[in-house]
């Protein structure tokens, strides 16, 4: 096994509670799946919102599905001028098999930000 590094993003519409849950669990989960990866495999998980959601905190989304032993943190994205919007990502520290390649996952509008990586859409 080696530990991996792997990177996600997703936005939402608007600022609600509901959107910013829904879209962090359709993520985690894409993540989870795209990777093979279990909980007890997750060694850490940071996520990061844009200045301008705030209703909630992604973490919540991370306990909902089931990540209620991983460290999980939520923090501030450098406010960019021209950024794009309402955007939640992720940064998630993992076990997996050394053959495996890492799977970064990028949702929703946030397939801009890493239009590099074309597996991760």
């Amino acid at each position: 096994m080696r530990l991996r590094a792997l990177r996600g993003a997703t936005t939402v519409d608007h600022n609600d509670a509901d959107a910013i849950l829904e879209a962090t669990e359709e993520l985690v989960l894409e993540v989870m799946t795209r990777n093979s990866l279990e909980p007890d495999q997750m060694v850490s998980c940071i996520f990061t919102c844009t200045n301008d959601l705030n209703a909630e905190f992604p973490a919540v989304a991370a306990r909902r599905i089931g990540l209620n032993q991983v460290p999980l943190l939520c923090a501030r994205e450098i406010d960019v001028p021209g950024a794009l919007p309402r955007v939640i990502r992720m940064l998630l520290h993992a076990y997996a098999p050394a053959e495996s390649e890492p799977q970064h996952v990028y949702l929703r509008e946030a397939v801009v930000l890493r239009a590099d990586l074309a597996g991760a859409q």
